[in-house]
């Protein structure tokens, strides 16, 4: 579907964040724990970016085939 490349960064980026947030924690590296955090909010975007092109594409299809 359109939006399973976005919805995969999303969920590596959300991964990725969530590492990051927790050495930074384990740590004491707030910059580095607010780096994860952000990567986290940025993967939560991506996913949901991606779910709006499938839905995109659903209706896009639909009304294709409501025309035929």
């Amino acid at each position: 579907m359109a939006g399973e490349e976005d919805r995969a960064e999303g969920t590596w980026d959300k991964a990725k964040g969530a590492v990051k947030e927790a050495a930074g924690k384990a740590t004491d590296n707030k910059d580095l724990e607010a780096e994860g955090k952000i990567d986290q909010a940025k993967g939560g975007v991506e996913k949901a970016a991606g779910k709006t092109k499938d839905a995109a594409e659903d209706v896009k299809e639909g009304v294709k085939d409501a025309l035929s």
